[in-house]
């Protein structure tokens, strides 16, 4: 036993001076300890699809002027106001930008475009009924739907680069194409409506503030995860609440 003890202790001490020896080796940073570096700055680009509720803020009387036209044979109509238009809906588009980076600030611009089928609705029914035998005289529907297909922006991002990730937020302003499809129809059949449907095309003008997350995965390549708030300031509000995720390169 005793001997065992003394060749270890010589081996030991034979390891200690061999690594007393040896230079110091440079430790990978990165590797051992903290979240490895990522240069967020310069161009990017990328695709993205969204899925969200657009709610638009509609006139009582839109479909005034349409239901003033239909003159019932007998008896008369009963015309509902419409409510508030309010769906939910998915799209897809395309981003592209640049950042600038200082230390762990990043500070970017990045054009934003989407595409979707952000269609809202509203609809209300009347009926008429003959007293006392509660049956119904006459019936009418009105309805309108608003679209807005397409919507580009221009936003101002502010972010911080924690190793692969990147927390921002973002502010901006844009222009999209607006949509109002109307109609009115009732039973028993109007003598003589002038009109019973109408499509008006408008650009709307509006602001956009959201945040998000970018995560960088390999090389150039990040994914992308965020929450915008869309409103339209136009002849009738309307907002949008949406979740995107999208896949980017850096260059």
């Amino acid at each position: 036993m005793r001997r065992l003890v003394l060749a270890m202790a010589m081996v030991g001490m034979a390891f200690g001076a061999q690594a007393a020896d040896m230079p110091d080796l440079p430790v990978l940073r990165g590797s051992v300890g903290g979240p490895r570096a990522v240069n967020w700055a310069g161009f990017y680009v990328g695709g993205q699809a969204a899925y969200g509720a657009i709610t638009t803020r509609l006139p009582s009387s839109l479909n005034a002027d349409m239901q003033s036209t239909f003159t019932p044979p007998t008896g008369s109509y009963n015309w509902q106001p419409l409510g508030s238009a309010s769906s939910n809906n998915t799209g897809y588009g395309a981003f592209a930008g640049y950042n600038w980076q200082w230390e762990d600030a990043v500070l970017g611009i990045e054009g934003n475009y989407l595409h979707g089928a952000f269609r809202s609705y509203s609809s209300s029914t009347g009926y008429v009924y003959n007293v006392p035998a509660f049956t119904v005289a006459s019936v009418t529907n009105s309805r309108a739907t608003v679209s807005l297909s397409d919507y580009g922006s221009l936003r101002a991002r502010f972010g911080w680069a924690a190793g692969c990730f990147m927390p921002y937020g973002f502010v901006g302003a844009g222009v999209g194409s607006r949509t109002i499809d109307r109609s009115v129809s009732a039973a028993p059949t109007s003598i003589s409506p002038t009109w019973s449907a109408d499509t008006k095309e408008k650009l709307v003008y509006g602001y956009s503030l959201g945040l998000g997350v970018d995560t960088m995965i390999v090389g150039g390549l990040f994914v992308r995860a965020e929450y915008e708030y869309q409103r339209f300031t136009a002849d009738y509000e309307t907002f949008i609440h949406s979740a995107r995720v999208g896949v980017g390169y850096k260059f």
